[in-house]
């Protein structure tokens, strides 16, 4: 952009070393205007009040948004402004124009309110208008003090106001969801939210209703919107707080990401129902953060007041999540403070009966040199008597994984340590250390706004990973992006970004991927699409951590990335994954991406640890841990921050933990594993330390320390406990792990061969069974939400989803219950018939009602029995029901 500043006379600004000749002359594209006497050029497009932005003129706003298409429906922006006519004259405008959907054009001459009485006056009647029925209850509202509202009233409204009249009311709150509260008339009609959900999350909400002055925001109810006005005998006619606004279906605003539209209105309309009254926002301490849910990194804000976190807003990074974080990133923080959270160390009772018989007690508190000692003299016995492995979970930042990982080798003497808390697999270990550790960054959102077409195989966006989805949809939608997916059914996410479904059973992805590079599979169409669209420079396949279930499905992606040249970035569900994958918690690797078998490499981490020689063995996988914890080939182990109804078989990881003969668990609030363990050492949550997440671009993500609080993170805690072992590590401060941390360049040696795994023949269906395939939903029975019933409210209703051909072989239809059985047990859910690939049934991995690794002991891929609830699972199959094909 180039900017000159106009003198009366029209020459340039000597003070500016400015001159007619040192004009930059515009570009073919390009377009040079004037804005209150300030000759400026800006790209062809600009609005102009993103060119007034540009160079310092703030032009009042209400509708308009950096991220939303133009609506000009608030009118707060209006500018003169005068055209030159065929002849070159300037003329003006008969009325002022909005400037947030006015584009710039060539010598237009636009006067703001700075300038213009004419500017000046028509944005005083409009505030005068907006402010008619908007209520005084500034004291009370949750935007006030940071009111757009209030501030432009202030500086561009009448000192007093002429209206006489009573104001218009409604009955409020409405609840939109359990979650967002609607107060209708503070409303302004700017549009913000309708279009955010329109445009950006694709989710149906609230649109405008009625006209004039009583239009206002709601979803078609009549009743609602005083058609007819409900009345309850009992409560009277006001709609209470949780019931929730519907529409002629009975839907509400079912989103992931509507807290959003409480952040982005300006006036106070929409509010949260868990920030609800609880703080005025001039009494908050704003702390820059990362949201912890995720592998994506988003950038958000910590709000506190008196020691207690009241509020999360998304934060601003274009690079990253833009300006729009998940519901579950908003407002699922309440479990760092739970009333189970630790805040002492723990260690249990043991008394030693005459015949040397051990008995465990319950455990008790300690000090931190009492449960040190304790910790430190019960790992060196175990470590004597078969060892200690390390389990430190999938969440955790990139210090805390860089310490669990030095904490194994030097001070333990092992490569047992595992992050990997699922489903995972030999082949997934070889994937990560031939493609991504040690690769730095490598597709980034961006790319994925650039590409022409991408693939998602083992992923489900919206749930696994949120603000991708909307990068995705933002790409489909503006350009084009051709998004595939290879999944048993066309999920609403994938449907709204207008995706193509390659209809694949568990277990069949391997296949698929092998065929779209072959061009030979049961849905040539598809897939020839899919193979000219990957073969586009800029395509991407994204690929979900639910592969490692599938034998060659990663060596499958690699080959379909090699024949197309497409690029591959792996997406993980959980935040500390990538971390864990390039500092070293992976029994195959250490920090950098290095191999724990090349002897250079080792020898290298060696000397820059200040030890002689590091475990030169492939350490035990997270499931051959527990599985030589259960038969005492392993004597201990350390867990940090592990749920066992996450691991594949969560009743199988209970007999494993009761079995080791000395148990250390690091963690935040009581678990599953603390009642286990012998010694129990408190850390701290995200919002009570300083530290950084790897995302899954590669991108390191730092954060700051909200809260003052005596709690340790876990790199300081294992630090005391190799001190006290014997062992130091060196890594008692954020400053001393991030200097080795930095100090550690990517691996240059030999990268680990690709792994070449043989696809496996899926097992025919008998009559009776399907095929299970499941995976988490965003919002569902985990941990990370607990304390957040608002936010419950919004998740999605578990179901079991099975084909019409599935269905009529179980004899169920829609709403119907079906139970899902195997061996270990059964699940029960409501039936939701759907357009997928027959013999197979979907549930949520892990949602309350259907928790699929606990009740099953299977997993995606297994083969369970399924038949209608009631029903004799061992009955023959109904007429047509005969033994099928997963292809």
């Amino acid at each position: 952009m180039t900017v000159t500043t106009q003198g009366k006379s029209g020459a340039a600004d000597k003070g500016s070393q400015g001159s007619d000749e040192a004009k930059t002359p515009a570009r073919a594209d390009e377009v040079t205007f004037t804005i209150d006497g300030v000759e400026t050029s800006v790209p062809k497009g600009t609005l102009v009040i993103r060119a007034a932005e540009e160079i310092g003129v703030e032009i009042p706003r209400f509708c308009d948004h950096p991220l939303l298409e133009p609506a000009g429906a608030c009118r707060q922006c209006l500018v003169e402004v005068s055209m030159p006519d065929r002849e070159g004259n300037l003329r003006p405008m008969p009325k002022p124009q909005a400037s947030c959907t006015l584009t710039a054009s060539p010598g237009m001459v636009v006067k703001t309110q700075l300038t213009s009485a004419v500017a000046d006056k028509a944005q005083h009647g409009v505030m005068e208008l907006l402010l008619i029925n908007h209520p005084l209850d500034c004291p009370v509202c949750d935007k006030g003090g940071e009111c757009p509202l209030q501030n432009q009233a202030m500086s561009h409204g009448r000192p007093t106001s002429r209206l006489v009249d009573a104001k218009r009311t409604f009955a409020k709150p409405l609840a939109v969801s359990t979650q967002i509260l609607l107060d209708r008339e503070r409303c302004i009609l700017c549009q913000r939210c309708t279009r955010f959900s329109l445009e950006i999350a694709g989710d149906p909400f609230i649109d405008l209703q009625k006209r004039g002055a009583s239009q206002q925001i709601g979803r078609f109810d009549e009743s609602v919107l005083d058609f007819e006005e409900p009345v309850d005998p009992e409560r009277g006619a006001d709609v209470p707080v949780g019931a929730a606004l519907a529409d002629e279906s009975g839907s509400t605003f079912a989103s992931y990401f509507s807290g959003n539209t409480v952040q982005i209105c300006p006036v106070g309309a929409l509010t949260s129902a868990a920030y609800r009254f609880r703080s005025r926002p001039f009494d908050l301490i704003s702390t820059p953060a990362v949201a912890e849910h995720d592998s994506c990194g988003s950038a958000i804000r910590v709000d506190h007041r008196r020691g207690v976190v009241l509020r999360r807003l998304a934060g601003d990074d274009p690079a990253v999540n833009e300006e729009w974080i998940t519901d579950k990133d908003r407002f699922a923080f309440a479990w760092q403070s739970a009333a189970d959270r630790l805040s002492t160390p723990l260690v249990r009772e043991r008394s030693v009966a005459a015949d040397g018989t051990v008995t465990r007690g319950a455990l008790r508190p300690a000090s931190w040199v009492e449960a040190l000692e304790l910790a430190a003299e019960g790992l060196a016995a175990a470590k004597e008597r078969g060892g200690v492995a390390v389990l430190p979970g999938g969440r955790l930042t990139v210090e805390d994984a860089y310490a669990y990982a030095k904490f194994a080798r030097v001070a333990l003497g092992t490569n047992d340590v595992d992050h990997r808390a699922r489903v995972h697999s030999d082949e997934e270990s070889a994937f990560l250390a031939h493609l991504v550790a040690g690769s730095g960054i490598g597709v980034t959102f961006a790319d994925l706004e650039a590409a022409p077409a991408a693939l998602l195989v083992g992923l489900e966006a919206e749930e696994e990973a949120g603000v991708t989805f909307l990068r995705l949809r933002k790409a489909a939608e503006k350009r084009g992006l051709k998004v595939f997916s290879v999944a048993p059914f066309a999920t609403r996410g994938l449907e709204r970004m207008s995706g193509t479904l390659l209809p694949a059973a568990p277990g069949t992805e391997a296949e698929w991927l092998d065929g779209i590079a072959d061009g030979e599979t049961q849905d040539p169409q598809s897939v020839a699409l899919a193979g000219e669209a990957l073969g586009q420079p800029g395509a991407v396949i994204l690929v979900g951590e639910r592969l490692a279930g599938v034998p060659g499905a990663y060596s499958a992606v690699l080959r379909l990335a090699e024949r197309t040249g497409a690029r591959v970035a792996w997406i993980p569900r959980r935040a500390g994954e990538r971390a864990g994958v390039e500092l070293g918690t992976l029994p195959t690797l250490l920090p950098g991406g290095r191999p724990v078998a090349d002897d250079a490499a080792r020898a290298e981490v060696a000397g820059s640890w200040g030890v002689a020689a590091l475990p030169d063995a492939p350490g035990r996988s997270a499931d051959d841990i527990v599985d030589a914890l259960a038969v005492g080939q392993l004597a201990g182990a350390v867990v940090g921050g592990v749920e066992l109804s996450d691991l594949p078989d969560p009743a199988h990881a209970r007999r494993a933990l009761a079995q080791a003969e000395f148990l250390v668990s690091l963690e935040v609030r009581e678990s599953e594993v603390t009642g286990f363990a012998d010694v129990v050492l408190p850390v701290a949550p995200p919002t009570e330390k300083s530290g950084a997440y790897w995302n899954w671009e590669g991108r390191v993500r730092p954060f700051g320390q909200a809260l003052e609080s005596s709690a340790m993170a876990d790199h300081r805690v294992l630090d005391a406990l190799a001190d006290t072992l014997g062992a130091p590590l060196g890594l008692g401060s954020l400053d001393q792990v991030r200097a080795e941390v930095e100090g550690f360049a990517a691996w240059t040696g030999a990268r680990a061969a690709a792994p070449a795994v043989d696809p496996v023949e899926p097992p025919a269906v008998e009559p009776g069974t399907a095929v299970l395939a499941s995976w988490r939903l965003l919002l569902d029975a985990g941990r990370g939400q607990d304390g957040e019933p608002f936010l419950a409210g919004t998740a999605k209703r578990p179901v079991a989803r099975v084909s019409t051909v599935t269905a009529a072989a179980c004899q169920v239809s829609d709403g119907d219950l079906l139970t899902v059985r195997s061996d270990r047990g059964a699940v029960t859910l409501p039936v939701a018939v759907t357009e997928m690939v027959d013999h197979v049934v979907w549930l949520p991995l892990r949602s309350p009602g259907s928790a699929v690794h606990e009740s099953l002991g299977a997993g995606p891929g297994d083969t369970v029995r399924v038949a209608a609830a009631g029903a004799d699972v061992a009955s023959p199959p109904v007429s047509g029901s005969d033994e099928g094909s997963l292809r």
